[in-house]
């Protein structure tokens, strides 16, 4: 079955680009023109990704994303701006982007994000019956199921977007030991951020908030000055 992509974006030339091509690379895909549109689309399509523009009428991006993951949808988001704006790509990673492209683009780049981002939130059933539904990490008052997408906190379910529960799975798997932000962009998002590492910072502080009893002091996510981060187990007193 082919994944559905909904793009929300009021310029009618980059909606007849991205749909071209995005169907010529066997998407199936739907279109709104402004923000409010776009919201509704999502709660009646249940798109697989969003290809979500920041300036839209009635609802620009920042507040579609916002009313999103508010809602508890997880939903996949590649946010477009037309700026080289710092303060709007970091505004919009904070409120639950998983991703964002600065205009103009090419449509190679599009397709490969979008290959990217669906193929690390999506696990094929088969794949997830040979890893094994009960595969879990625990550490401490913290369980995570990666074949689930599930964790919980003393019991209690968190949510995640997909890029911040890879990224803590990646974590996870590489307990103890320091990973750059370099690493972790090539690991997590796969390509080639050109040095933008503050995305990595974003979707750790995401991750501190969660699962972290004062993120501020963190137990679970340790920062290594200068280099990256590292997962530990929290010690026992």
């Amino acid at each position: 079955m082919s994944n559905r992509i909904l793009v929300v974006d009021d310029e009618s030339s980059i909606v007849t680009l991205l749909k071209y091509n995005l169907e010529k690379a066997g998407y199936i895909v739907e279109t709104a023109s402004d923000g409010q549109e776009g919201f509704d689309a999502v709660l009646e399509k249940k798109p697989d990704l969003i290809i979500l523009d920041l300036m839209l009428p009635k609802m620009d991006g920042i507040e579609v994303c916002k009313a999103l993951r508010l809602q508890k949808i997880n939903t996949p988001i590649i946010m477009l701006t037309a700026k080289d704006d710092e303060f709007d790509k970091v505004l919009g990673l904070e409120l639950g982007a998983d991703d964002y492209m600065t205009k103009p683009f090419s449509p190679r780049e599009v397709t490969a994000r979008v290959k990217a981002v669906l193929r690390r939130s999506y696990v094929p059933e088969e794949e997830m019956t040979q890893k094994g539904k009960d595969h879990s990490y625990e550490f401490g008052p913290l369980q995570v199921y990666p074949d689930r997408f599930e964790v919980f906190l003393r019991e209690e379910p968190l949510e995640f977007t997909p890029k911040e529960f890879e990224l803590l799975i990646h974590l996870m798997e590489n307990k103890n030991r320091v990973l750059t932000r370099d690493q972790l962009l090539s690991a997590v998002w796969n390509y080639d951020f050109a040095g933008d590492t503050r995305i990595v910072d974003v979707h750790i502080s995401h991750l501190r908030d969660k699962i972290e009893e004062n993120s501020r002091k963190p137990q679970f996510i340790k920062t290594i000055r200068g280099i990256g981060y590292k997962f530990e187990e929290p010690k026992v007193i």
